[in-house]
């Protein structure tokens, strides 16, 4: 029996130090604040980038959404612009051709109604930056490490 006798207890042996551990008992303070200052920075570079992206994706779409407009607007100014000479046409000479102006002026009156709902609806869709505003109130829970973050 070369080995003592420790009265039947296992000793448990204690777990090894984490990398951040070994990192803060062998690295400065300075070098650990040049850390959370370069991670900080870089942080911030990522947020900036992804406001960028979304920023660009709802740019694309408000501008479907004016391009529906604007077509919903031509569409307005040939309704004026049938509607005007069937009213001229109807009231002047009270023939067929007057009101043949007014079925194609509202034909007119229809297509711009459809085009304005489309236009609505794809400005509906625009929701801003809803990710990056996400992630940028995630960033002080981040700063103090002692609190559960929800």
């Amino acid at each position: 029996m070369s080995e003592a006798y420790t009265g039947g207890a296992h000793q448990a042996a204690a777990p090894p130090p984490s990398e951040a551990e070994q990192r803060s008992a062998t690295s400065s303070v300075g070098e650990l604040l040049g850390e959370v200052t370069k991670d900080l920075s870089t942080l911030m570079r990522q947020e900036v980038a992804l406001a960028k992206a979304e920023a660009t994706e709802s740019a694309k779409k408000a501008g479907k959404g004016a391009g529906m407009f604007a077509g919903a607007a031509v569409g307005g100014h040939f309704v004026l612009l049938f509607l005007s000479l069937a009213l001229m046409w109807g009231l002047g000479a009270l023939m067929p051709l007057g009101w043949a102006a007014v079925i194609v002026a509202v034909i007119w009156g229809i297509i711009a109604a459809i085009l304005a709902l489309q236009g609505q609806k794809e400005m509906k869709q625009v929701k801003g930056l809803p990710q990056t505003a996400e992630t940028v109130k995630e960033i002080p829970s981040t700063l103090k490490p002692g609190e559960q973050t929800p």
